[in-house]
């Protein structure tokens, strides 16, 4: 900490308790120690060090740091292999990569000051990516077959400017490239971050939202292990690495799922964390240490951790401490006070940092000013991370993070190294870029650097032959993304797992046990059965799927190691190395990056797999909304089942379950088809429409889908054709069939003998979902207490009816010629207002009323959940079957077609009191 009244500098607290009262015996066991590591070797010394810990346990003494390092690397001079690459020729590729990635960003900012990005961030990692690229990271051969691939590579997204700058050496981008940065629409442009929608040949894995990358990575790499174990692909020697920023590692998500990949002994993930201790607005921990706490954080989790912390311009200094003055003095300065070192010159580091002590003065006398400021970190030394990835390599059981200490903005001098401005800066002035030039020696006269050119060596010049060498030695370039996979799957006939929900004939069965029945009979069937990823996040009993426990296993890479409690039932809980069942726990966090590595496994493994993600629909997109759009980023393929949805079909459950805006926010992803389905025939339809567009057709969409725990009885198709009804129930509503044979979807309500059809009816509803027998049920009360015809629609999803509508209003804004909205259209001959009633907030509904020919009324539940009946609870929001009734006899009064005093009646006949001013806000 500073002092500021005296001047003095303080570099950190002494510990506590740590006073040395006896030095004399201290220093006997020391030497004791060290005669043990010299004479006898590590393993032995390491042998007694853990017997002695054990032993000091069991008297109740705990070592007060246990899960904390000496702030020096953990692998020392002695144990560093050899380097095995070239290091000058890596050098002037370096050099190259960082300036054509500054200059990117420069270019960008002085043509178009608004477009912003980040130049600090790959000056910090640039070293940390270049290893793995020269020496490391191995990719798929463009021919690997099914299942096969590479190394998969989440990279930290504000260093995106460096991954293209490679590429661009590499001759996959072109100067017309790098001079779109940011600028997508016209042009070649190149997006911000990773986004493999926006570069869908380039990027594999979106990282942009800090946090999910971390979570992703190491679902991924649990996933690979699920395939290997399957016999689906052969994963063994492919690795997962993880490069991200040590201030995202605040984000929950970053460390939610660490615990995971150490109990599965995920030996294929290693993390890189680019320690350069800045976030956007200053240190990461300013009276800390991130790099103490990781570390603890990490270890304590399972993990393998390597720190790379000092460079090896730092290694005559340790060899020459004898009395560890070194380590004391970063033992006692914390992370701001680093900041501030980083920031300055050598003669300040030799005033501040050396100048505490006589020891740490004589270990720095004999180097000049210059010298001391070309103290390396270790992030930024080739050697030290090339022996710390080889390590993590070669490590078995558990996953690894290397914790590498950079400086953001290296190399960017005085007004951008180390500064707490230096993650906003997007311009450098001339003498700025002059100076990055010199220091990494690049060969670009003055007037490159004023037109800030690219530089790219000649093509047939060391520096690039070296770099295609590398890389074909690993297999090919990184990152590549692969748009469709090799084979694709034959989606079985509808009639061999569906056929049930065709011909319910009335059998009573909530969507959730149809959609489940479903999924059950898919898992047997000969090509796709195998392909099949159900997942859950501890609710499969609640969902009825208890019974796949025994047919396919829930997957874990131990097997079973106990007896289960409930193993004499049918239905027992059975673990297994090939099970095919992912049961993630209470995390839907974990559970939907489980679901993203299967529904994007026909890019990362060309091995198109088809998972179902089941869970409560309330903790999907509102939860969890940030990941479900990354997976539309990454064009995810697959199923997500929102069982047990909307507000009042989870009866007792209250506030936080009850789910009423997922579709709204369902809508609002481009490639998410989102359906409300009433019956099992309409969630057969829309499975086998799903699976044909995403695994047969490889078209990049995945279906939201909400089923409901609700039983009543369930219609078969409308005269058994559902051909004649598909086109609706995928575009979103169709007619339900009238009078007798007609639709009954509840108990106690009979369908209307006689009624109208829609052309003739004197009023439209429109139900989706849950409340569809809500619906059919007011058709019922209009016709037998008023004499009122009215026609039901069944609306699957407004989501799809709006982007119908949407895309029909552009083509004619636009002069073009085509279809009406199909809302229009269908309803076009048609009479009367229409009702639409919904067990989601009334903006669901509202969706589609610029598509609706003539007056249009919403009814929805919005507000709070509360614990109560269904009936109850669709009452109190009024999308009860007398509330929509009411809502149907008010607007033929506002159309002038029944007298007003009707509305008196209606609500006397049904009880519905008289408004209360304040329910609204209070919902």
């Amino acid at each position: 900490m500073t002092d500021l009244s005296s001047g003095a500098l303080q570099l950190g607290a002494p510990e506590r308790g740590r006073e040395d009262t006896d030095p004399e015996e201290t220093a006997e066991w020391l030497d004791a120690f060290d005669a043990v590591v010299a004479h006898v070797g590590r393993e032995r010394a390491q042998f007694l060090f853990d017997r002695l810990a054990a032993h000091a346990r069991t008297s109740g003494v705990e070592l007060s740091d246990a899960r904390v390092t000496p702030y020096v690397n953990t692998i020392g001079f002695d144990q560093q292999p050899r380097y095995p690459g070239n290091l000058e020729l890596e050098e002037r590729l370096a050099a190259a990569l960082r300036w054509n990635a500054l200059a990117m960003v420069v270019r960008a900012n002085k043509a178009y000051g608004e477009l912003g990005g980040h130049i600090a961030s790959y000056a910090s990692a640039a070293d940390l990516f270049e290893v793995g690229f020269n020496h490391f990271f191995r990719a798929a051969a463009p021919d690997a077959g099914e299942g096969a691939g590479g190394d998969l590579v989440y990279f930290q997204p504000h260093s995106s400017p460096g991954v293209y700058a490679r590429a661009y050496l590499e001759g996959f981008l072109n100067e017309a490239h790098l001079q779109h940065y940011r600028r997508e629409i016209a042009g070649p442009g190149l997006c911000s971050y990773p986004h493999p929608w926006l570069m869908p040949d380039f990027w594999q894995f979106p990282t942009g939202s800090m946090g999910i990358g971390p979570i992703n990575s190491i679902y991924q790499a649990r996933f690979m292990r699920y395939l290997q174990n399957r016999g689906l692909a052969q994963t063994d020697g492919r690795k997962v690495w993880g490069f991200f920023g040590d201030g995202e590692m605040d984000e929950p998500e970053s460390i939610g799922a660490l615990s995971l990949a150490a109990r599965e002994g995920l030996d294929n993930l290693v993390f890189v964390i680019n320690c350069n201790l800045q976030r956007l607005d200053g240190p990461v921990r300013s009276n800390g240490r991130i790099i103490d706490e990781l570390e603890a954080h990490f270890s304590g989790a399972g993990w393998n951790v390597i720190k790379v912390v000092w460079g090896s311009d730092w290694d005559a200094l340790f060899a020459r401490d004898r009395t560890g003055a070194l380590a004391r003095a970063f033992a006692h300065t914390v992370d701001g006070q680093f900041q501030t070192f980083s920031a300055n010159d050598g003669a300040y580091n030799r005033e501040r940092f050396f100048g505490q002590n006589a020891e740490l003065a004589a270990l720095a006398a004999q180097l000049s000013d210059a010298e001391i400021d070309r103290l390396r970190r270790g992030g930024h030394d080739v050697r030290k991370l090339h022996a710390a990835y080889a390590k993590a390599l070669a490590h078995r059981g558990q996953p690894t993070m290397i914790l590498a200490k950079t400086m953001k903005g290296f190399g960017m001098g005085t007004s951008g190294q180390g500064r707490m401005t230096t993650h906003q800066q997007k311009k450098l002035d001339f003498d700025d870029l002059k100076a990055f030039r010199d220091r990494f020696r690049l060969p670009l006269s003055d007037e490159d650097i004023e037109q800030v050119k690219f530089y790219k060596p000649a093509e047939h010049s060391p520096e690039m032959q070296y770099l295609h060498a590398r890389r074909a030695a690993l297999g090919g370039y990184l990152p590549r993304r692969r748009r469709v996979a090799a084979k694709g799957l034959t989606v079985p006939s509808l009639h061999t797992w569906g056929q049930f929900a065709l011909d319910a004939n009335g059998r009573e069965m909530s969507t959730t046990m149809a959609l489940v029945r479903m999924l059950t009979a898919l898992l047997k069937d000969g090509e796709i059965g195998q392909r099949v990823v159900p997942i859950v996040a501890d609710e499969a009993r609640t969902f009825g799927m208890a019974n796949m426990f025994r047919q396919v296993g829930i997957y874990s890479p131990h097997g079973q190691l106990y007896e289960p409690e409930d193993l004499g039932s049918m239905l027992y809980y059975r673990e297994d190395t090939k099970g095919q069942i992912l049961e993630e726990g209470i995390s839907e966090a974990g559970a939907v990056s489980s679901w993203i590595a299967a529904a994007t496994s026909y890019s990362v493994h060309n091995l198109p797999m088809l998972p179902f993600y089941i869970y409560y629909s309330m903790f999907g997109f509102q939860r969890i909304g940030d990941i479900i759009w990354a997976a539309a980023d990454q064009r995810a393929r697959g199923f997500l089942i929102g069982a047990t949805s909307g507000k009042t079909t989870l009866g007792g459950e209250g506030l936080q379950h009850q789910d009423g805006t997922s579709h709204l926010a369902a809508s609002t992803i481009p490639n998410c088809r989102a359906y409300d389905p009433a019956f099992a025939y309409e969630v057969a339809a829309i499975v086998d429409e799903g699976m044909r567009e995403m695994v047969e057709q490889q078209r990049d969409v995945f279906y939201y889908v909400t089923v409901m725990n609700e039983n009543y009885a369930q219609p078969s198709v409308p005269e058994g054709d559902l051909q004649r009804v598909r086109e609706g129930i995928l575009k979103g509503m169709y007619p339900l069939p009238s009078g007798p044979g007609g639709v009954n979807v509840a108990k106690a309500v009979e369908a209307t003998e006689g009624a109208e059809t829609a052309e003739t009816a004197r009023v439209q509803l429109l139900g989706a979902g849950a409340i569809l027998g809500e619906v059919v049920a007011a058709q019922k009360m209009l016709k037998d207490d008023w004499g009122i015809e009215a026609a039901v629609w069944s609306v699957t999803s407004f989501t799809e009816l709006q982007r119908d509508g949407m895309a029909s209003e552009r083509i004619a804004r636009l002069g073009g010629s085509g279809a009406a909205p199909y809302v229009t259209s269908a309803l076009a001959a048609s009479k009367g207002p229409v009702i639409a009633a919904t067990d989601y907030v009334r903006a669901v509904p509202e969706l589609i009323r610029a598509y609706v020919p003539r007056r249009y009324v919403t009814l929805g539940t919005d507000g709070f959940g509360r614990s109560d009946t269904r009936a109850a609870l669709r009452a109190f929001f009024e999308v009860d079957r007398a509330s929509i009734a009411i809502a149907a006899l008010k607007a033929l009064i506002d159309e002038g077609e029944l007298d007003a005093a009707v509305l008196g009646d209606a609500l006397t006949r049904y009880g519905k009191g008289a408004y209360d001013s304040g329910a609204a806000w209070e919902r």
